[in-house]
């Protein structure tokens, strides 16, 4: 049965006392603010004023769920998926910190996939109907939402891309070289990472087998391309995996 997520994990935040605010949140280069002047930050601040703390393996939100809020993934890591016609899960992203979970709501009003916490995590609460309210009455926040739509379609154009015309090792290649960028960006080191979800789970994004991706990872260490220990990866050579990704003859 899937795991539902607690009431307690709700926890309201009063900004003044705690300085939970958008404007000191060292994820505001990554997240929603980026580019906002200071008094619609202020605005904003006044909006976000709940985390929800979701527990490892728990949903943030399920599949069928009434479409209430976006969430800015403040601390951890989730994944999104959904259900195939045979049950089994198919997983259609992973989301760290700085990002936003929900937008699949915004067409029906509903969820279209599910949200699971993949460690311990964190998220801001950010009320659909109050964001819509405030951006039209502020044009850079308006701007910064459809850029932030916007970057999600390519994104999804790049997976599509992925799956369509590359072979295995290019499919993993990519993947890690997305991984490590992601995390750079967030000052996390740009070459050793420790992977939250299983290669099962990465199988299932990439659309390979399990088994495919095991011997993949085998042959990119022998390779000395990375250095593999468990979720331990180091990228040893990020231009070779590079190469991999662009130069190499799709079959």
């Amino acid at each position: 049965m899937p795991i539902m997520a607690s009431m307690h994990s709700y926890t309201p935040i009063k900004l003044e006392a705690f300085k939970v605010a958008c404007s000191s949140c060292n994820l505001r280069e990554l997240c929603l603010p980026v580019g906002l002047s200071q008094p619609d930050i202020e605005q904003l601040d006044s909006m976000v004023s709940v985390r929800r703390t979701v527990a490892r393996g728990e949903m943030l939100f399920r599949t069928g769920d009434a479409f209430q809020s976006l969430y800015a993934v403040r601390t951890g890591f989730f994944k999104t998926c959904v259900s195939s016609e045979d049950g089994r899960d198919q997983v259609t992203g992973f989301q760290m910190a700085g990002e936003l979970l929900g937008l699949d709501g915004i067409s029906n009003d509903r969820h279209s996939c599910d949200a699971v916490a993949l460690e311990d995590s964190q998220v801001c609460v950010i009320p659909y109907t109050q964001l819509e309210e405030l951006s039209r009455d502020f044009g850079d926040l308006q701007r910064q939402f459809h850029k932030i739509m916007s970057r999600e379609i390519v994104r999804d154009h790049g997976v599509m891309l992925l799956l369509g015309s590359m072979r295995a090792e290019e499919r993993l290649a990519a993947f890690l070289l997305n991984l490590t960028q992601r995390l750079q960006a967030r000052g996390f080191s740009g070459s050793a990472l420790i992977l939250r979800m299983t290669r099962e789970e990465i199988g299932s994004y990439l659309g390979l087998k399990l088994e495919t991706v095991s011997r993949t990872f085998s042959k990119f260490q022998e390779e000395g391309l990375l250095e593999v220990k468990q979720r331990q990866i180091k990228v040893l050579d990020p231009e070779g995996l590079r190469k991999l990704v662009n130069g190499t003859p799709s079959c």
